[in-house]
């Protein structure tokens, strides 16, 4: 049976001549409110949970509230599943997913520097200093610029492990600077 467009605005009236009893106001609930659990729920506690529901956007970003310790150990994991999460079968080369999304043209190679970049922003938060973040751009550079080659820029992206290099440099650095 189709409902045409009047019935589902203005319900039908029912076959004994009056309206449908099943229609209900948004104002007023008819029995109580049951949980999943079948507890009845008392509408004040109801009115005060969606008070106290909300969401705040715009406020800050889910990663500001991050530790400087939780900041580093995030871009290592970051760096090691770029570089060396995988290893070849039956060798001992490890690659990450740098090398894996390189080999489509062109494409992977902007996707990978681009993350590559942001590690780089990151460690400026940080508080890197100007020469530490210019080799740490120097390294995406060349990483960038060799891997667009097919192929032999892979391998390149493999061996030399730029994110890997950056982080390095990074916590060289950071474990000269003295604890606050």
């Amino acid at each position: 049976m189709i409902m045409s467009e009047d019935d589902i605005i203005a319900p039908r009236k029912s076959r004994s001549g009056g309206r449908s009893r099943a229609s209900f106001s948004a104002t007023e609930a008819r029995g109580p409110i049951i949980d999943q659990d079948g507890r009845e729920i008392r509408p004040e506690s109801l009115e005060q949970g969606f008070r106290e529901f909300g969401f705040e956007f715009g406020q800050a970003s889910p990663f500001g509230n991050l530790t400087r310790e939780q900041r580093i150990a995030r871009l290592e994991a970051i760096a090691k599943l770029l570089d060396v999460a995988f290893i070849l079968p039956g060798t001992n080369i490890r690659y990450g997913i740098d090398g894996l999304i390189g080999l489509i043209p062109v494409i992977g190679d902007i996707i990978t520097t681009a993350i590559s970049l942001w590690l780089v922003r990151e460690a400026r938060v940080l508080g890197a200093p100007w020469y530490i973040t210019a080799r740490m751009l120097g390294n995406v550079a060349l990483d960038g610029v060799v891997g667009i080659v097919p192929f032999a820029g892979d391998a390149f992206d493999v061996m030399f492990r730029a994110n890997m290099r950056n982080v390095r440099l990074l916590r060289r650095w950071l474990d000269k600077q003295p604890r606050m």
